[in-house]
């Protein structure tokens, strides 16, 4: 099951917002990740007014754009245009690896999590949030009298809020910094971040050159013939100025397979507390969950797991279709005991399933509905 392949079992489409304060590099980024070889991606601009000039630096880079005009995407009552964009691109293109949002600088990142959950849209899901942070303003920014008078704080600078809704936090323009410098600066974001979130992942990004890996799959290992030409050439053209020359830190994986129903037990032990060195967990299983009502094929419940940052969803299918099986974790650094617990979540399972953990397993489904 090789990360970067698009799986065979498709399940509904990972929705992924991205957001930072004013000028933190959030384009950059999206337009890094725009050029991802093989890629099919959506895109939701939120700009901050009438028009739409961010959605002019991405022009030609998505095969599918859609801006919400007008206002912040988490200040409307209800997910109202962001869903009406979500739905279009879906309808569009229902193959899409993923669909990106850019949110305005002013967004409020918890807010749009509690928006993109509540989507009341089946072929979307919320696959979590990216804060970029722009470590040469950032003492300055987060510690401006706005965020210190939100939390009721005089003098020192406290963590925002935000960084407790972030699954991903990427420290960006650390190239302007000296060596001894960023290293200090690196430092003390992730303290704030893990102050507020310990399970949010913080890398360093030059340029916002991320390795996509840790946002999404990649539809396949050699780019496609492209249906939009324009966009295979700002691609190419880039990659010869700038992507070659600064690669992004590719992300450790490990794979493991599972051919043989496991035991709904040990799945649910995993997801219940995922290894904490893995930003994302994914993978399609066959589950032993006891005899069904004609006596066989009711044994056996295919799930499709997705876990980013610790936040896990959870969907099941018939288990009609020839797909691997097995799980994939990804992250920065990626130990032994990674391999280890999903090598124990993977073993067949032996006797028949205990009813007991076959509902813990439906109870994590449940809670898991867009993550």
């Amino acid at each position: 099951m090789t990360p970067g392949r698009r799986p065979a079992c498709r399940s509904r489409v990972p929705v992924i917002a991205l957001t930072g304060y004013l000028g933190a590099g959030k384009t950059t980024l999206l337009n890094h990740l725009l050029r991802t070889p093989g890629a099919r991606l959506g895109v939701v601009i939120n700009d901050f007014g009438d028009i739409n000039v961010d959605a002019a630096l991405v022009t030609g880079e998505v095969d599918e754009p859609a801006s919400v005009a007008g206002g912040c995407l988490c200040c409307m009552p209800d997910a109202g245009g962001l869903e009406t964009a979500l739905e279009r691109l879906v309808a569009a293109r229902p193959d899409l690896d993923a669909i990106l949002i850019e949110a305005s600088g002013l967004a409020e990142p918890a807010n749009l999590v509690r928006l993109l959950r509540s989507t009341a849209l089946r072929r979307v899901r919320y696959a979590g949030l990216i804060d970029v942070i722009d470590v040469v303003n950032d003492e300055h920014t987060a510690g401006s009298h706005a965020v210190k008078a939100a939390e009721g704080i005089e003098g020192a600078t406290a963590p925002p809020a935000r960084y407790s809704a972030a699954t991903l936090v990427v420290v960006a323009k650390t190239d302007l910094l000296e060596a001894d410098e960023r290293s200090r600066a690196l430092d003390r974001v992730t303290r704030r971040v893990h102050s507020r979130n310990p399970r949010a992942l913080v890398i360093e990004a030059a340029h916002g050159r991320i390795d996509p890996l840790l946002v999404m799959d990649v539809a396949h290992e050699a780019p496609p013939a492209d249906e939009l030409p324009l966009a295979e050439l700002t691609r190419s053209a880039r990659s010869k100025t700038c992507d070659n020359h600064h690669a992004h830190a590719h992300a450790d994986s490990v794979t493991v397979p599972a051919s043989l129903p496991v035991s709904p037990g040990a799945l649910a032990d995993l997801l219940e507390s995922p290894p904490t060195e893995a930003y994302r967990l994914k993978g399609v299983l066959d589950v032993a969950v006891g005899a069904g009502r004609s006596g066989s094929s009711g044994g056996v419940r295919r799930v499709i797991v997705n876990v980013v940052a610790g936040q896990v969803h959870l969907e099941t299918e018939r288990p009609h279709r020839s797909v691997q099986l097995g799980l994939v974790a990804i992250g920065d650094h990626l130990g032994e005991d990674v391999r280890r617990r999903l090598e124990k979540a993977g073993r067949p399972a032996e006797g028949p399933p205990v009813s007991a953990d076959v509902a813990r397993l439906d109870r994590i489904r449940r809670r898991s509905r867009g993550i």
